[in-house]
């Protein structure tokens, strides 16, 4: 494996509630090196998205440093961060999130047309992501009318639009079923593989966990190893 790509270390998070304020992450640490696949499990409600929001700098750590592509994001702006977000790092969600109004090809363009990318040139990068993922022939075709499968490859499509070096997934396959779901993650594998991408995995799959080069459980606010593959 290469250089760090991602440096976690004493983030720590914790939640307001009407019962006080509940700790999630407690001095956690993490480091993952550039083109390596980590994936992190644990039981529901332990922390999982909320340790993915902040690694990809959706949320705000309460407290620690983190360091992404050599870019320490606690001291960036939230105008920073956002420049930061879209040129570093991929996200895919359990729930597509597509715009259920645009196309398939208009839903993979959109970060580059966020981007001020000219929009014949954003075409042509979605043209070719969604033949990647094999999606070629349902371009001009909206959600509504792709499986659930199809549209997780159009979200996954969409996340890989801006050459990002980090792609975080929070439960990617979650809404899938099992056979879908698994090749979902190998068609994520192959493209991030292709790509020299890092990848950290939120999932509950043991399958695609053990797929991995490293399986790490959130348990009290910390990752602990699991065995090898």
């Amino acid at each position: 494996m290469g250089e760090p790509l991602l440096q976690a270390s004493g983030i720590r998070k914790a939640y307001a509630t009407p019962a006080g304020q509940v700790a999630v992450l407690e001095g956690l640490d993490l480091e993952v090196a550039a083109g390596e696949r980590v994936a992190i499990t644990g039981a529901s409600g332990v922390g999982k998205s909320t340790l993915l929001h902040v690694l990809g700098t959706l949320d705000r750590a309460d407290a620690g440093r983190l360091v992404v592509a050599g870019a320490e994001v606690g001291a960036m702006s939230e105008r920073e961060l956002c420049a930061f977000r879209n040129r570093t790092l991929g996200f895919v969600f359990q729930f597509h999130h597509l715009l259920p109004e645009f196309t398939a090809l208009e839903n993979v363009a959109m970060p580059l047309v966020l981007a001020r990318r000219p929009l014949p040139e954003a075409h042509r990068a979605a043209e070719r992501l969604l033949a990647e993922v094999g999606l070629a022939e349902r371009a001009s075709h909206r959600p509504g009318m792709l499986s659930g499968g199809e549209q997780q490859r159009v979200a996954v499509a969409r996340a890989l639009a801006g050459s990002p070096r980090l792609l975080l997934a929070d439960e990617p396959t979650g809404d899938l079923d099992a056979g879908t779901g698994e090749r979902l993650f190998e068609l994520v594998s192959e493209l991030s593989g292709a790509r020299g991408l890092t990848v950290v995995i939120v999932t509950h799959n043991q399958a695609i966990a053990r797929s991995c080069d490293r399986n790490l459980r959130l348990a009290s606010g910390r990752l602990i190893p699991e065995g090898p593959r």
